[in-house]
């Protein structure tokens, strides 16, 4: 599409609407996101094949980013999507990356692919997140395994993430429920310091932080020092315990927003009899 196009005018426009005006100049957020990713000016600047100097000047104020140097910094950072729009918007440009819902036709090889690895992670569970941890999509699987705590409600969409922090949920269920919990809120805590502007995700995080019994001490990023490197979900079922892990699967060099922030969780049994009760339901 030619850029000088009224179409192309009128697609930049819309994709600008999507788009929230940040708060603060370019400067401002570039410095944040290098302190996010805990660089040095001059760490920075050699990623980005920059001089210190120049970076320094982006930073204050007192030098104006090309097109081009927007996205070389975002690059260096490893800004999400989302964020980089907001980049482009505090330099003076219009956004570039779009937003394309599933059920388009442009989506068709991808919402197959999903489907395909939902299907095949059969009789085990599985499911399709947005980046605020909603399931999308759920296999069969993911519906037997929670109608065994939840009932028929075990077959709803919904947000796990929320389901394992409700004393309503799944919470009752899960023997190391403090363990998986904290795994979890530090989860959120990156992503929401990962994506400074989502007010949506800090919103979500606060949620989550005032459901009862939850440690005030989890208001910290690092309230319990290094995670272990594997965790299972331990679910107490009749006389027995359900143990599960599960494997994150994303997309790889997504250009679009929604794709980049789409997740699969996939669980597989994490001992002999687990696998043998998902095999039999």
């Amino acid at each position: 599409m030619n850029p000088r196009s009224p179409n192309a005018s009128a697609a930049r426009s819309s994709l600008s609407q999507s788009v929230k005006l940040p708060r603060t100049n370019f400067g401002v957020l570039l410095r944040r996101w290098r302190l996010i990713r805990r660089l040095s000016q001059l760490n920075l600047a050699l990623d980005a094949e920059i001089s210190t100097r120049h970076l320094s000047c982006l930073e204050t104020g007192r030098a104006q980013p090309s097109r081009e140097m927007v996205l070389r910094l975002a690059e260096a950072l490893q800004v999400p999507l989302r964020e980089r729009n907001v980049l482009f918007l505090a330099g003076g440009y219009a956004p570039i990356y779009g937003q394309t819902q599933l059920d388009t036709s442009e989506m068709e090889a991808a919402s197959r692919a999903m489907d395909l690895v939902l299907s095949h992670q059969e009789p085990y569970p599985a499911m399709v997140l947005d980046r605020y941890w909603n399931a999308l999509r759920i296999n069969a699987g993911i519906k037997r395994f929670h109608s065994l705590f939840l009932g028929s409600a075990g077959s709803v969409l919904g947000n796990p993430v929320r389901l394992v922090f409700d004393p309503q949920g799944l919470r009752p269920f899960i023997v190391n429920w403090e363990n998986v919990a904290a795994r979890l809120i530090r989860r959120v805590h990156r992503e929401a310091a990962a994506n400074a502007g989502d007010e949506k995700m800090k919103a979500f995080l606060d949620e989550l932080l005032r459901y009862p019994g939850v440690p005030a001490r989890w208001r910290l990023l690092d309230f319990d020092g290094v995670a272990p490197p594997f965790l299972t979900l331990d679910y107490r079922w009749e006389r027995s315990t359900l143990r599960l892990f599960s494997m994150l699967t994303t997309f790889g060099t997504a250009q679009d927003i929604e794709l980049q922030e789409l997740r699969i969780e996939t669980f597989f049994p994490a001992d002999e009899s687990t696998r043998a009760v998902l095999s039999a339901m």
